[in-house]
């Protein structure tokens, strides 16, 4: 095909046969509309779907895609991929070979620019015209997906012999790709990153598997129910290893996703949040609030687990209940607005619902600072070692010791390990039970 070099501009054309012209947005993102509030919100916004999220390293926001990508807003020249000939094969109702032979070179053209660019405003571009070549025919569809899948591999065989800068670069590009197109045939793709060393290609590996549209795609009817097992299988893998906001895509996904593999992966990414409070070395308490709704949602629809489900909502908030009332003087203000957050919406949006009736006594003891409140507000919703809570008893469970045994009441917090003394002293040994 031919191609043609353009200078940055701040349209593009429109209309069938023009080639790609350039914005000038980067991932459809501005630097300048990063937030500026406490870390626990700085993220960039998510018009379209660029999306990523800081890294927490020694108590400070990182924010690693503006170090990765950094000095991207300048203009350059830049070849543009000739989409002519594919636009008049989509409009085909019956395709030949060569109709075939132009939707695999212009996707072949397509992605060997992606890879190439090094301007990722003009990336943005390549990638929705890609994204905007797919059709519904069936000839035209299986075609595309057959190219895009040998491409898009090539792209990534490509970026693995770059420098770790720009392999990191053109990775995390491919993978966007991937995740704009939701295609099932590609997943083999995000599931082989699942394990890279860098973190934001782990995130939109985690991204491109979890994302509303592909599961819209797995609880389809007919759809090989292969493709669940096998990505929740995976996924299952790196739970233990996964940071926060990986977490709560995993658990979104195992919350909607309508197999009984789903069912379990909840539980256990409900499980590795309890094991962190109960260690207190919980990090990112906020996004508690979405796995508790998740589970919350999960035990309205029923399924082989609900009990289980139900024991794992109620461990977790009494545990977040309890890490707010227990952290006195040990938890930073963050941390305290964080779980006061949760505590409030949790009542809001789950406990009223699961029992019935709206509840307000979470959020009047928060607000007054009534330790002794929210204590009889725990043991009136959780139990104690004499009596179930009213959770328990309207949804019909028991919680469970670390051996199995039935209980009452929710495990209580272990107390809070002493910090290192100055000097390298050990903590005392009897504050770690």
């Amino acid at each position: 095909m031919p191609k043609v070099k353009e200078k940055c501009q701040k349209a593009r054309t429109t209309g069938s046969g023009a080639r790609i012209r350039l914005t000038n947005s980067v991932f459809n993102v501005n630097i300048g509309d990063i937030r500026r509030g406490p870390a626990e919100n700085r993220v960039i916004p998510e018009p379209g779907l660029f999306r990523v999220f800081l890294e927490m390293k020694t108590g400070r926001a990182i924010l690693s895609i503006v170090a990765a990508f950094a000095g991207l807003l300048t203009c350059s020249t830049s070849e543009a991929v000739d989409t002519r000939l594919i636009d008049e094969v989509r409009k085909k109702q019956v395709l030949d070979s060569r109709d075939m032979q132009i939707i695999d070179d212009f996707l072949s053209e397509a992605v060997l620019e992606l890879v190439k660019t090094r301007k990722f405003d003009e990336i943005a571009t390549i990638r929705g015209e890609i994204v905007a070549r797919r059709s519904n025919q069936g000839q035209y569809a299986q075609q595309f997906s057959e190219s895009a899948l040998k491409h898009i591999s090539s792209g990534f065989q490509r970026a693995a012999t770059l420098p770790d800068d720009r392999r990191i670069k053109v990775t995390v590009n491919l993978l966007i790709l991937v995740d704009q197109l939701t295609d099932l045939r590609l997943v083999d793709l995000p599931l082989a990153r699942l394990a890279d060393k860098n973190t934001i290609i782990r995130y939109w590996a985690v991204h491109c598997l979890t994302n509303p549209r592909m599961i819209a795609k797995l609880n389809t009817g007919g759809t090989d129910s292969r493709f669940a097992r096998l990505i929740t299988e995976r996924l299952s893998g790196i739970v233990e290893s996964s940071v926060p906001e990986v977490l709560v895509m995993i658990a979104g996904f195992a919350g909607r996703v309508t197999s009984p593999q789903a069912e379990q992966l909840l539980l256990q990414v409900a499980d590795q949040r309890i094991k962190r409070y109960a260690g207190w070395s919980v990090k990112r308490e906020l996004i508690d609030a979405s796995i508790l709704k998740i589970l919350a949602a999960r035990m309205g629809s029923g399924g082989p687990s609900k009990s289980g489900v139900a024991q794992r909502f109620g461990q977790l908030y009494s545990y977040v209940l309890q890490r707010y009332v227990k952290g006195t003087g040990l938890l930073t203000d963050k941390q305290k607005r964080q779980l006061a957050s949760v505590l409030v919406e949790t009542e809001e949006k789950c406990i009223g619902t699961l029992l019935g009736r709206p509840q307000a006594a979470i959020r009047r003891a928060v607000e007054q600072d009534n330790y002794a409140a929210l204590q009889q507000e725990h043991d009136r919703l959780f139990g104690n070692d004499a009596a179930k809570g009213e959770l328990a008893v309207k949804l019909r469970f028991d919680y469970l010791s670390p051996r199995g045994a039935k209980r009452m009441a929710p495990l209580p917090l272990p107390v809070a390990p002493a910090k290192p003394r100055r000097g390298g002293q050990e903590p005392n040994a009897n504050a770690q039970q």
